[in-house]
């Protein structure tokens, strides 16, 4: 069993930036590609980024160039770094690892 907790969620004005972590139990992490989703409001989970073991990493197109996805291996933890935010960048965000699922952070972007 793997747990992952979120954490670095919050209020931030139109522009501005926030960097969500997601620590991950266990000693399989490094071998896991891990990934950010994200639910806003009323719309279904959506696809933000990913990273693979190896480090190659993919993202939504609406978030390409404004987000970057890394990880540390050696700390078990994945990060999202999200710039020039946006109001439709505003939900509940996700981590992921293989099947297991974090239980999410909010983020909310006002414009």
């Amino acid at each position: 069993q793997v747990q992952l907790v979120e954490s670095g969620g919050g209020l931030v004005q139109s522009g501005g930036s926030l960097r969500l972590s997601c620590v991950a139990s266990g000693s399989a992490f490094s071998r896991y590609a891990m990934g950010w989703y994200r639910q806003a409001p009323g719309k279904q989970r959506e696809f933000v980024a990913t990273i693979t073991s190896g480090g190659h990493t993919n993202y939504a197109d609406s978030v390409k160039g404004r987000f970057t996805i890394s990880r540390d291996n050696a700390k078990n933890t994945v990060y999202l770094q999200m710039n020039s935010l946006k109001a439709e960048d505003t939900a509940v965000y996700y981590c992921n690892g293989y099947i297991f699922w974090g239980q999410g952070t909010q983020v909310t972007v006002a414009s």
